[in-house]
């Protein structure tokens, strides 16, 4: 895995990538497989190298509700879970095959406290993080489910070829039948 990829920043040199690489172990998930379940605390996060990943919340009628997906090079985490220490509301899982390098969050203090490119890179990594919330937030109140889904073909078209449709549909906050017909309008151009 290529850690210059994820942990871009021009404060890491050669060595402080080694480190970075150091403090990570690699796991693989089966498809199916819990990376995290809801009311555990996280004690670690993921660099995917390849795979596919989701988590998703239990809505009050009992529904899952799919929050995020989570491909190559992405960093597969529970902010509020591994940071605040709280037990998480959501769970996470592999939805295929999937190799990761986690980090736990003891090795990722270490790593912030000691390496200044890595601090600063977190800092970065959890800004670009609340704006993207933001607006996807902004995204579910303010768009169209169609532009929803345009924007999602757009910018991660690896999810709507390997993803469940079922998931895609509460990720976008749409009916099943509602994607479908959307896929209709699109694919007729």
């Amino acid at each position: 895995m290529d850690f210059r990829n994820i942990y871009k920043h021009p404060l890491l040199d050669d060595k402080n990538y080694n480190t970075i690489r150091e403090a990570h172990k690699v796991i693989q998930f089966v498809r199916g497989e819990y990376l995290l379940k809801h009311g555990d605390i996280a004690d670690e996060y993921y660099c995917l190298e390849n795979g596919l990943i989701r988590s998703y919340a239990i809505n009050p009628q009992g529904n899952q509700i799919t929050t995020d997906f989570f491909g190559k090079g992405d960093i597969v985490i529970e902010v509020s879970s591994v940071f605040l220490r709280i037990p998480t509301k959501e769970n996470i899982q592999s939805l295929e095959q999937s190799v990761c390098w986690k980090l736990t969050l003891s090795d990722f203090q270490c790593l912030y406290n000691t390496i200044e490119g890595f601090r600063e890179w977190g800092r970065m990594w959890m800004s670009a993080a609340l704006f993207d919330s933001k607006q996807r937030a902004l995204s579910i109140i303010t768009d169209s489910a169609k532009e929803r889904y345009l924007a999602l073909l757009k910018t991660r078209p690896d999810i709507l070829l390997y993803a469940p449709l079922k998931y895609v549909a509460t990720y976008l906050g749409i009916t099943d039948s509602t994607l479908s017909k959307i896929r209709r309008e699109v694919s007729k151009g």
